[in-house]
């Protein structure tokens, strides 16, 4: 999904533009507690088993249980529609559940009427945009994944053309376009990302035409930020190089894949459920938008033999420093135009990071 990601409307823009201050918990009072033993509920946006963004929230539901010693229930298929939405949820909180976990976008006004109605009830609500005291929306920053994922590109290509695969020109899409350069160049200098938008989050047949026009064009390794993993399979039949988006890509293009971003949502929901179980939660008011120290993304550990081991540890060093706080867009930067969108010393702003709408030296864009 945003990849909501799976879309067009999927911009988390609203609920982060204030975040350029930093958070605070929502103010006065104790704070959210449960009225009753825990029972938690989850609405899937797809199909479990999407291969993507709803398969990364089934696999970590799977890990909460673990973490939380609660068992969770879940329906699938539950679209961005309010007809669909209310009755899903309030069956389950009939049923006595009192934490309910939605999973898209366009869940975000329907569970902020919910929240509203059921004051007794927990609501989180992974890429919303709505926010209340027993209420909160989360998302992650992944540009820190996909500018390591970058650097695995860079490392892997021999040509030094990577071509990148992306839904719609949205600043969520494009801080991971401009990241991938980042990490590209990286490791080589002279990197450039050809960018294809197919205007849909997930459109296989779309995705295999914007790759093999890519792989055609000269690029050596595929990026993306679109739901499935089209991109990684045409790499792979074309004998190319690959990084994937939402899961490890490898389950579908071993052969091809070098790195992926990946969703670790069990990382934050775990202590996350926790703090609500024991009493006095406090939402924070702008969502919670999450680095991948605080388990927003992350990506797996290993990259094959197409990266070579002392690239390899350099792309690890460069994880570890992020997950110490190293930024992506620190300044100076320029965008391609020549004109300074971050000045020494500084670091771009949450709600400059959401608008983005301009392409770091080396991308080229292309509908």
């Amino acid at each position: 999904m945003v990849s909501c990601w799976l879309k067009s409307s999927c911009i988390p823009l609203l609920a982060f533009v204030a975040a350029a201050v930093p958070a605070q918990a929502q103010d006065g009072g104790a704070g959210f507690t449960l009225s009753a033993p825990p029972k938690i509920a989850m609405l899937y946006f797809t199909a479990k088993n999407d291969g993507g963004w709803t398969q990364a929230f089934d696999e970590a539901r799977q890990k909460i249980e673990a973490g939380t010693g609660q068992k969770i229930q879940f329906v699938e298929n539950i679209s961005e529609d309010a007809s669909v939405i209310r009755p899903a949820a309030e069956r389950f909180i009939a049923r006595g559940a009192n934490i309910v976990i939605g999973t898209a976008f366009g869940h975000s006004d329907t569970f902020k009427e919910l929240a509203a109605k059921y004051p007794k009830v927990a609501f989180l609500n992974g890429s919303g945009t709505t926010n209340g005291p027993n209420l909160q929306a989360f998302y992650g920053r992944t540009y820190e994944s996909q500018y390591l994922c970058g650097m695995a590109a860079g490392a892997a290509s021999k040509t030094g053309k990577l071509g990148f695969v992306a839904a719609n020109p949205f600043g969520v899409v494009n801080w991971t376009v401009n990241a991938y350069a980042l990490g590209a160049q990286k490791m080589n200098p002279k990197a450039t990302v050809a960018v294809v938008y197919t205007g849909a989050w997930n459109d296989p047949t779309k995705e295999r035409a914007a790759t093999m026009a890519l792989i055609d064009q000269g690029a050596d390794v595929i990026g993306q930020h679109v739901d499935t993993p089209t991109p990684q399979l045409v790499a792979q039949e074309r004998g190319k190089l690959g990084t994937g988006h939402h899961r490890d890509m490898r389950q579908f293009a071993p052969k091809a894949t070098v790195c992926s971003s990946v969703w670790v949502w069990d990382r934050y929901l775990v202590p996350e459920l926790k703090k609500i179980m024991a009493g006095g939660w406090k939402p924070l008011p702008h969502g919670a938008f999450l680095s991948m120290a605080q388990g927003g993304t992350d990506i797996p550990l290993d990259f094959g033999p197409a990266v070579p081991k002392d690239k390899a540890a350099l792309i690890l060093a460069e994880r570890d420093a992020i997950l110490k706080g190293k930024q992506v867009y620190a300044g100076p930067l320029k965008d391609r135009d020549g004109k300074e969108r971050v000045a020494a010393g500084q670091v771009l702003s949450d709600a400059d990071l959401w608008k983005m709408d301009w392409y770091v030296p080396g991308v080229v864009t292309q509908k």
